[in-house]
């Protein structure tokens, strides 16, 4: 059986709840939560693209900006892997109900904005990026797609490899279909060996088992059942806050990750 050992050094995270991993942390550790934001700060954009940009290129580029802050590495030098679900629910809800009332009246540049690959552009450009970026999308397993195509290019390239996965919440009858209610981000720098930034050595193997397994959430139900991507990532990042060692996800169909977390002393 393969094992397949990376280093995280450094995770993002945003919902309306959490405004990054260090109030996850907090909360955790009995903390009363903030106020929720409103939306995403991604600083990382120029202040012109902030005003043009989508929730959805808000949400990666922010979850990215933190995990790349708290690994100390530059954001220009990182490959990159970006994973969702169901990519711009809003902007894709628009061109739908656009093209049966009036197709002349689309927008190009929403129409620009709906391309699964979207985030990654803005977030490479803003940081002038010129390393390998990838957009993947599995549904209910695009979290461990991506975690498995960045774990891949992590180890075969001997690189560190930034992984942002992120859904906002649908809006009409694709967000009926989907359920996703609320934003919610992450991202993880994936490094090949340990280092003074490393947090924590996941050693992933692959299993037949498809079905996520994990121990038992502290964190309310309402926060897994909101969101497709936060359901697959809450588990991941409770692991890196410190709670659990094991985690089993999805990747696809019939296969799954079998995660297990060493901490780094």
């Amino acid at each position: 059986m393969s094992h397949w050992p990376v280093y995280v050094e450094g995770v993002g995270l945003w919902s309306p709840q959490l405004a990054d991993f260090a109030a996850l942390r907090a909360w955790l550790a009995g903390a009363p939560l903030p106020p929720p934001a409103a939306r995403p700060a991604a600083n990382v954009l120029p202040a012109n693209e902030r005003r043009r940009a989508p929730e959805s290129v808000l949400l990666a580029t922010e979850v990215a900006g933190q995990a790349v802050a708290m690994s100390g590495r530059q954001a220009s030098d990182l490959a990159c892997v970006f994973s969702s679900a169901y990519g711009d629910q809003a902007i894709t809800d628009y061109m739908c109900e656009t093209l049966a009332r009036d197709p002349s009246a689309l927008s190009p540049t929403r129409f620009h904005n709906s391309v699964h690959n979207a985030p990654a552009g803005y977030w490479t450009i803003a940081t002038d990026c010129h390393a390998p970026s990838a957009a993947v999308c599995g549904y209910r397993a695009s979290l461990g797609a991506g975690l498995l195509e960045a774990a891949m290019q992590t180890i075969a390239d001997q690189r560190p490899v930034l992984l942002v996965c992120s859904d906002i919440a649908g809006t009409g009858p694709l967000g009926t279909m989907t359920e996703s209610r609320q934003a919610f981000g992450c991202a993880l720098v994936l490094v090949p060996q340990a280092s003074p930034h490393s947090l924590a050595r996941l050693e992933l193997t692959p299993t037949r088992q498809s079905a996520a397994t994990a121990a038992p959430s502290p964190l309310p139900a309402t926060w897994h059942e909101a969101n497709v991507t936060a359901a697959a990532a809450l588990p991941l990042l409770l692991l890196l806050a410190g709670h659990g060692a094991h985690y089993t996800l999805a990747t696809a169909g019939s296969v799954g990750l079998d995660i297990h977390l060493e901490e780094v002393a």
